[in-house]
């Protein structure tokens, strides 16, 4: 039922700047409500990116801190992942996902979500 679906990937040059959009759909109200950003890149293992609480507190790895920006239109149903400053070690494929999570207590361990989305390709060249 739950449904997620990222959109706004694609090929920059290193500097760039990219804005990912998540449509979510079937997602019950919840004071628990978790949604976070991740990325994969062939051979490596997922990692989290970002996160943001129902209250709209936010958290950000070391990698992007500063850089990325995550932000939810909650009358939209949509999650948002501003990407500036882009460099190469950015590319993979990424991923938003679900869950009810307590606080995003642990947000940037993929195991903490059950619901994901089919992801979108971010390829940043020099």
């Amino acid at each position: 039922q739950v449904q997620l679906v990222e959109s706004g990937g694609g090929s920059v040059q290193a500097g760039g700047s990219l804005r990912l959009s998540c449509a979510a759909s079937g997602l019950p109200y919840s004071s628990y409500y978790c949604m976070g950003w991740f990325r994969q890149a062939p051979g490596n293992e997922r990692e989290g990116l970002a996160h943001i609480a129902t209250d709209g507190s936010t958290a950000y790895a070391d990698s992007v801190k500063g850089r990325f920006t995550i932000s939810r239109d909650n009358t939209k149903n949509i999650l948002y992942l501003q990407m500036n400053s882009l460099k190469p070690e950015d590319t993979a494929m990424y991923y938003c996902a679900a869950d009810f999570i307590w606080y995003c207590s642990g947000g940037f361990d993929p195991k903490r979500y059950n619901s994901w989305g089919q992801g979108t390709q971010v390829t940043v060249s020099s």
